[in-house]
Parts: C-alpha cells; sequence; structure tokens
C-alpha cells in the first residue's frame, strides 16, 4: 500500500512546542493541534479530523455535551453527568388522542449507566497529568488529552505510531467509544472522509482551523477487527447503508384488563402517507430510553434512537407502524419520531457532529423514501407539533429547543436553507448565525432554574411588541393563558426559529415585524447582522368578508365522513384568533384524515376515515397550525 505522509501545518504558522503541564502553551487552536500532535506523534490530520467529528473544533465555552463531553476533543466526565432520564414527564399525552388518553406517566425507573467509553478523561488525565479542571476549559489540554488517548488506543491496537494517517483507523474507530463494530465504523469513516475532503472554519469563539485536504488516503481495516466489537442485528432496519443502525424492537404486548403498549400497527404509506419527521431530544441517555421503548406499560414510543457519541443508532419500529410520539394523535398518524440522546438544555448544551451526520442522513433517506418535503414545515422539532385542542396546547413539549442547530442540520441533509427572493419581500425566513446567535436565556440548571444560562449559539430569535430591545416579550395566550411569555429556555411561546417562514407584517430601521398568534411580532434584523433571510412564496389570508377564521391542531374529516361503527372526533378550534389583514405562510395541503385504531391485532378496526374538507397547513406561531381551505385565500408574496 503507498505509504501517505500527513499533511502538517506547523511549518506554516508560529509554534511553542510543550510536554510538561502548566508551562507555556501555544498561542491558538491551530497551534495546539500541531503541538499536541507532535507531542504525542499522531498524524496532525487524524487528531483534527477526530476533533471536526466529535465538536467540528469548538470549545463551547467550556459546557459540556449531551454525554459529558468537553472541549474540541469531546473528553467524556463522568462526574459531569445527571443522575436523571426525565424521558416523559410533563402533562403531553404521547398518543394525543382524547377519545382513548393515556394514563398519566409514572416517574422513570430508568437508571443511568455511565459505561467506561464515556470516562475518557480520567485516561487523558493519567497519560498527560493534566487535572480535570483544565481538561474541560483548557483548550490545549484538552487537545493534549485527546491527542494523548490517541496515542494510547493505537499501542493497545499493536499499531505503530506512525506518521501515515491510514494506520491509524483503528485507533480512531476506537475513539468512538462504540461496543458495535457498525458504529465504530461509521465514526472512522466520517473522520477519515473529513480528512480526505479536508475542513476549514471559524469556530465558535472565533479561532480559524484548518484541515488540509488528504485526497489519497487510504483505510487499513486490519486495526478495526482486532478491536473485537460486537455486530449489531440489522435485519430488517430501514436506514442507509452508510449509517451504523441495529435493530432493538420496542415491546409490542397485550395488557390487562383490555389493552396494549406501545404503539399502532398500521400499513403506512398505503393506508396513510407519511408527511412529517419529527425531531426530539430524549430529556436523557440513550440506553436508559432504549429501555423504556421497550417497556410496554411506559406511554409512550418513537421509531429511531440517535446516541451522542458516535451518532449509532437503535430503530425500534418499523415505519409503516404509528408510534405514541408527538402528543397529537393526527401528526402521529402521519409521522416519524427520531429521539437523540441528550437534554434540551440540563447539564448539556451541545449535540456531537456524529449524532448531527447519521441523523441528518437518516432523515434524508426517510424523507426520500416517503416523499416528505425536505423544509421546517415537515421536517420539524416536537416544539412545532400543535395540541389537539385548547386544553391540550399549554403541555405540548419544548424539544429539541433552541440549541439545536437547524442550519447545519439541513446542510448536513442536502438542502440547505437559502433565500429566495429580494430584500422587501413579504415573507422571511428566520435565520440567525447560528455561532454568534446568544440570547439571553435562564433554566438551564435545574438546581438553580432562575439562575442566567451560559452565553450560548442558539436557532432563535426573541419576538417583541414593539421595535425596541425594552420591549415586552409577545404574548402566547395558549401557552399562558393569564400570564406573559417568560425567558426560560423550555418557554418558546415568544420565539421564532431557524428554517420557520413568517409573513413580514411591517419593517421599522433594524427591525422586522412577522404576525405571530395573530399579533404582530418584532425581532431586531439588522442589515449589517441578518437574523432572518427573504422568503418568497406562498401566503393565506382570511377572505373577503371574514372578520376572523379559526385555526385548528390537526386536520380531521367532516362528521359525515365517519361510518356508523367509528365516533365522531370533533373539529375543535384553538384558542387562538386569525383575524382579516393578517398574512400566514402557507406549508401546504393537509389531508383530512383520521385514523381508527383501538385494537391489538389489526383487524377491521384499523380504518382510516378520510373526508372532503380541505385544509392548509399554515406557520401560525412557533408551532405549525391548520385553517379549512374555505375560509382563506391564498396569494402570492414576492
Amino acid at each position: 500500500m503507498r505509504r501517505l505522509l500527513a499533511i502538517s501545518v506547523v511549518a506554516l504558522l508560529p509554534l511553542t512546542v510543550t510536554s510538561a503541564v502548566h508551562a507555556e502553551e501555544p498561542v491558538g487552536r491551530q497551534q495546539a493541534f500541531a503541538a499536541a500532535a507532535q507531542e504525542f506523534k499522531v498524524p496532525e490530520s487524524i487528531l483534527l479530523g477526530v476533533s471536526y467529528l466529535e465538536s467540528r473544533w469548538d470549545a463551547h465555552a467550556g459546557q459540556p455535551s449531551n454525554t459529558a463531553g468537553f472541549g474540541p476533543m469531546h473528553l467524556t466526565d463522568a462526574a459531569a453527568f445527571t443522575t436523571s432520564n426525565h424521558h416523559g414527564e410533563g402533562t403531553e399525552d404521547a398518543r394525543g388522542d382524547e377519545s382513548r388518553p393515556l394514563p398519566s406517566p409514572e416517574p422513570s425507573s430508568a437508571e443511568t449507566v455511565i459505561p467506561a467509553s464515556l470516562r475518557t478523561m480520567e485516561r487523558a488525565a493519567e497519560l498527560t497529568g493534566e487535572s480535570h479542571e483544565r481538561l474541560r476549559s483548557d483548550d490545549a489540554a484538552n487537545i493534549r488529552g485527546g491527542a494523548a488517548l490517541l496515542a494510547d488506543y493505537q499501542k493497545s491496537l499493536g499499531a505503530p505510531l506512525s506518521d501515515n494517517p491510514s494506520e491509524w483507523y483503528g485507533a480512531v474507530a476506537k475513539y468512538s467509544g462504540a461496543e458495535e463494530a457498525g458504529a465504530a465504523r461509521f465514526f472512522a469513516d466520517e473522520v477519515f472522509a473529513t480528512i480526505k475532503e479536508g475542513a476549514a472554519r471559524t469556530t465558535d469563539d472565533g479561532e480559524r482551523v484548518a484541515l488540509p485536504a488528504v485526497p489519497g488516503l487510504e483505510k487499513i481495516e486490519k486495526w478495526l477487527e482486532k478491536l473485537g466489537l460486537r455486530h449489531e442485528r440489522t435485519d430488517g432496519v430501514e436506514c442507509p447503508a452508510s449509517i451504523s443502525c441495529e435493530w432493538i424492537p420496542s415491546a409490542y404486548q397485550e395488557l390487562p384488563p383490555d389493552d396494549y403498549g406501545h404503539y399502532d400497527l398500521a400499513n403506512r404509506p398505503f393506508s396513510q402517507k407519511i408527511e412529517y419527521i419529527i425531531i426530539h431530544d430524549m430529556e436523557g441517555y440513550f440506553a436508559p430510553s432504549i429501555r423504556l421503548n421497550q417497556d410496554p406499560k411506559y406511554g409512550a414510543s418513537w421509531q429511531y434512537s440517535v446516541r451522542s457519541t458516535d451518532g449509532h443508532i437503535a430503530q425500534h419500529i418499523k415505519s409503516k407502524d404509528v408510534a405514541w410520539q408527538a402528543g397529537n394523535w393526527y401528526i402521529n398518524a402521519k409521522s416519524i419520531g427520531i429521539e437523540h440522546e441528550g437534554f434540551l438544555a440540563e447539564g448539556s448544551t451541545w449535540y456531537t457532529e456524529a449524532m448531527y451526520r447519521s441523523s441528518a442522513r437518516l432523515v434524508r433517506y426517510l424523507a426520500l423514501k416517503h416523499g416528505v418535503p425536505l423544509d421546517r414545515a415537515h421536517i420539524i422539532g416536537h416544539d412545532n407539533v400543535p395540541g389537539t385542542l385548547p386544553t391540550t396546547v399549554r403541555g405540548m413539549h419544548e424539544d429539541p429547543g433552541p440549541f439545536w442547530d437547524w442550519a447545519h442540520y439541513f446542510q448536513l441533509i442536502g438542502a440547505p436553507l437559502h433565500q429566495f427572493g429580494g430584500p422587501r419581500s413579504g415573507s422571511v425566513m428566520i435565520k440567525p448565525d447560528f455561532a454568534t446567535n446568544k440570547p439571553y436565556f435562564y433554566g438551564c440548571d435545574r438546581k438553580n432554574p432562575s439562575a442566567a444560562c451560559p452565553p450560548l449559539p442558539a436557532s432563535t430569535v426573541w419576538l417583541r411588541t414593539e421595535p425596541r430591545q425594552d420591549a415586552p416579550l409577545v404574548k402566547d395566550i395558549g401557552k399562558h393563558p393569564t400570564g406573559d411569555s417568560l425567558y426560560s429556555v423550555y418557554d418558546h411561546s415568544a420565539r421564532a426559529t431557524t428554517g420557520q417562514r413568517f409573513a413580514v407584517a411591517d419593517r421599522q430601521g433594524d427591525w422586522t415585524a412577522i404576525w405571530y398568534l395573530g399579533q404582530k411580532a418584532w425581532f431586531h434584523n439588522p442589515a449589517s447582522a441578518p437574523t432572518a433571510v427573504p422568503s418568497a412564496g406562498l401566503v393565506v389570508t382570511p377572505k373577503p368578508g371574514k372578520a376572523t377564521v379559526p385555526v385548528y391542531g390537526r386536520a380531521y374529516p367532516e362528521q359525515e365522513a365517519y361510518p356508523a361503527d367509528i365516533p365522531y372526533q370533533a373539529v375543535t378550534p384553538l384558542q387562538y384568533t386569525f383575524s382579516a389583514g393578517e398574512k400566514y405562510t402557507l406549508s401546504g395541503p393537509a389531508a383530512a384524515e383520521y385514523y381508527r385504531a383501538v385494537t391489538f391485532t389489526m383487524d377491521q378496526d384499523h380504518k382510516v376515515v378520510r373526508g372532503k374538507t380541505k385544509y392548509l397547513q399554515i406557520q401560525f406561531g412557533h408551532r405549525v397550525m391548520f385553517v379549512k381551505a374555505d375560509d382563506v385565500q391564498v396569494s402570492f408574496s414576492g
């Protein structure tokens, strides 16, 4: 095999090399990578590639990831793990069908198990002599720790400390921490693909880092085989071949007295078209959350789980069947749910690049397979799913929250969020610069819930009643019937999120107003640092002569469409007002359907009721909602 030399930037940049703890350190992150690579005899391209797949070289202000990984090298510290698993907390009924409500969820008994692979900081401290505190908070120390681990893994395999990056395939795979051969291979393949293509970016704290391309890089796979990892059960999984995916089935069984758990059999897309892919975070860790999906008495379920450290995916329910995941039966019946390891805020602030990449490939695969539009009206967060009735709006979940990087995610999906139209376009797409957009939040620390969150990159903008920074936030009468919206990280009432499209209501200087929940909502949008881009397209407004029109959380058929053996499901308007003169962006038509599935076996009781009423989906607030086509007129807003 042709020998490949690692490309180094050492000769191009000033460098102070140190192998002694607390000695003079390299200036800048690029130099830190070069120094650590030289000290531990790791190819610089390997060190940069591994770090990119973990953190994209970001430092994240010393905050932990969703699996307590710190710094550019994602060194995991068991002491930073929370002891809780909050999946299913709150008042939301995951099934979202009031005709057969689930019992209130019991407190989760799932234990948090921390495998040895998530204690890498301990080994890095032993190898480098660095303290845990420095490995957490000092970028150069963190990079030294990662380099030391890679060298240690290389030696444990009996592989040489070669300057040929091809020889490091096994050590890179081991760095993933995966116990599954497919997961380790996916991680190593993504690192090697990054090295072959090269990369360059400015980090979250303004550091410019570059990885020169190594186009002829090959893989010596014998080193991966020496890891002796288990092989996953992959029969029947619905995943692209390029990711690590295994089948861990969700429990499905009959329960006394006349119940079953915990999803519904169906025959999608033949019975109903899949229209949505729902992005969740687990509010917990991978293994305990999977155990919940294997408990038939647990009230929620979902199709896929994605692990943070390496992007490994477990599929639990076939896409043809209906998971109880989004709190809205209409949406559940027409969607696939993907849970991501981690927490909206507690003890964590960022998701790994490995998770983003694996999840994005899965979403693209599912979307192309089922014809789901690659936009933010159909690839939505759990926090974008509407309540079914006025009484359920308040309890709907808020994940994945403001720290999910929607712009980067859609870039990885292969559907970048581009502007469309001129500067005076009648509608806009929310798109702040994720790295520099750091709005104020509180509530990240459950032990001190009123404390401010650290300044963190976010995908959302605050919406105000007037075009000034000290104006009150707009109100959401569904979320807060008698009170004001909150700056809590868990309150989306006055927030618009990256990729969402809204009709423009007004402009004043550096401020733009959009129509939002029946009111003008202002956000700061200066030309020098825009937080939205033009997005011309179709909008709806009440038909002439109608002062208001109702909005709905689901698009159920009219009463006449139901056969005698299926109870009518009332079409109840939500508490919001859509008044004449207001405009909302149109996402597309919504089929008037209700899926009746109330028995354990797939029999005559499983039916889809289809109506003649025509509905349209609109972006009415932070959540999507529906209007009847006969109530509105559609026009192009250029």
